[in-house]
């Protein structure tokens, strides 16, 4: 009789790691611990080194093209031939290694009455786990326990998740935020996180490392982050080193060494890492004591020329109103985290629309899920007609579905005219028109009098668009196919 040998699968290489589910891993050492089960371990790691991320039965002899990774992978036996060799069991070990198996485990009876020692020799050599299921154990119940050892583990990963965004936000609102955030985060992650500054130095630091190799690591990645504006992770002294650029183009840094690698650790780092941008975005453009004192001065009567060299951004500003291309309302936090990416705090939000105040000196570039509109830039003292600039440019942005438009400051024959006469006009022309009816007119002129695009910038139907249009020549008693009459009542609506 010739020996059987488990059947040559095609060539190909293996990942090097592997990928697993993303669920959160229960140790082996948790489900050999349930009693009701009797699982014992044969052979192979300490299970408390050994993660699980599912379970899973099989019995065929080639089980790699079944497998994602992390499982516990639970078999019969039935596959294994009757005059199966080492070389069969090795190559059955190898594949399961190979697809990033976790551990393997046998189940007795009724095809085996004991485990197979080559088997047993397999796993040893191959470091893989080989657990002994006894016949009173089913597989189904072997599988139950897991998932309910990753209920619980998922359960107490969101608990902690969210005790540590509590605690984080707590600490940001104190008089000392930073470093308050900083020792909040280094005590949840059980490590050390520390703040970079533009220039690499070490601004404020919380927990401790057991080497200083390990710091020097932690501030190379931060150098490399800098360089980058990205977000890096390493290892070092046994530790899990990771670096989150805070801001846009602010240069700050924040630092991260933990001995976990929990996708909790990274989900609360990155709440550490949004506190800390809208701290850092403050400090780096004009504290919140300054915009306080700016505050003030406006409400006591100061004129805006006089209070805006307080925020420390130069004498000219840009206005920009921004949207949510998903349609939905934007709250502060949005409205701030949109402030801190144009590189300022001063940000404000009104019904689905952010408004910011720019530095003319850093002009807005187009931001992922926003639409945005820029005024041209204006001194302090006239921010009100900068603001009516950015509206009309996001209407225009948002009807032509574009991510950003500025405010043409191309001179027009309107500049000919006085001001005063200029709007004297306007407001006589338009007298009969309500603000709605006003702006659907302006809409419909700067789109040419397309009611589709013109319904998309209002948020309206078409048809009231129709409604309106209509209403207002009558209202005017005027043609508004005639071209002279557009023409002036675009002179008016710019005006008035």
């Amino acid at each position: 009789m010739t020996e059987a040998t488990p059947p040559v699968p095609p060539a190909a290489p293996a990942p090097a790691a592997p990928p697993v589910p993303p669920t959160p891993p229960v140790p082996l050492s948790a489900l050999l611990a349930r009693e009701d089960l009797a699982l014992r371990q044969l052979t192979g790691p300490p299970a408390t080194g050994v993660l699980l991320h599912t379970a899973h039965t099989s019995e065929m002899s080639d089980p790699y093209p079944y497998l994602l990774g992390g499982e516990l992978l639970l078999t019969a036996g039935v596959h294994i031939p009757e005059a199966a060799d080492t070389a069969y069991f090795d190559a059955y070990v190898a594949r399961i290694v190979e697809a990033g198996g976790a551990a393997l485990g046998f189940g007795l009876a009724p095809v085996h009455d004991a485990v197979p020692r080559a088997l047993v020799a397999a796993c040893a050599s191959h470091g893989l786990p080989l657990l002994e299921v006894p016949p009173r154990t089913t597989f189904s119940g072997v599988a139950r326990a897991v998932w309910q050892l990753m209920a619980q583990a998922r359960l107490a990963e969101l608990r902690r998740v969210t005790e540590a965004q509590q605690s984080l936000a707590a600490a940001a609102a104190r008089p000392d935020p930073v470093p308050s955030v900083l020792r909040q985060l280094a005590q949840r992650v059980g490590g050390r996180a520390v703040l970079y500054g533009p220039e690499g130095a070490e601004i404020a630091a919380a927990g401790r490392l057991p080497d200083d190799a390990a710091g020097a690591a932690l501030a190379d990645l931060a150098r490399l982050v800098t360089a980058r504006a990205a977000t890096a992770t390493d290892t070092a002294a046994g530790l899990r080193l990771s670096a989150y650029a805070l801001g846009a183009g602010q240069g700050f840094v924040l630092g991260v060494a933990s001995p976990h690698r929990d996708p909790a650790d990274h989900t609360i780092a990155s709440v550490a890492a949004v506190l800390l941008s809208l701290l850092t975005g403050e400090h780096q453009t004009g504290t919140g004591a300054a915009r306080s004192s700016a505050l003030v001065r406006l409400l006591l009567g100061a004129p805006p020329e006089e209070v805006a060299p307080l925020l420390g951004a130069g004498d000219r500003w840009l206005v920009v109103h921004a949207s949510p291309q998903a349609g939905v309302v934007p709250d502060p936090v949005a409205a701030s985290a949109l402030g801190a990416a144009l590189g300022s705090p001063l940000a404000d939000t009104a019904g689905d629309v952010v408004r910011v105040l720019v530095p003319a000196g850093h002009p807005p570039a187009p931001h992922p899920g926003w639409t945005l509109g820029v005024s041209a830039p204006a001194a302090a003292g006239a921010l009100a007609a900068a603001d009516a600039q950015a509206a009309r440019a996001l209407t225009r942005a948002r009807a032509t579905r574009a991510p950003l438009l500025h405010h043409s400051t191309r001179p027009s024959l309107a500049d000919l005219l006085p001001a005063s006469e200029a709007e004297a006009h306007a407001r006589a022309l338009l007298a009969p028109l309500t603000p709605p009816l006003a702006e659907t007119l302006r809409s419909w002129l700067s789109l040419h009098g397309s009611w589709d695009r013109t319904a998309v910038a209002l948020s309206v139907h078409r048809n009231t668009v129709r409604q309106r249009i209509a209403r207002c020549a009558a209202l005017l008693d005027a043609d508004l196919d005639d071209p002279d009459v557009r023409m002036e009542l675009w002179f008016a609506l710019r005006r008035g």
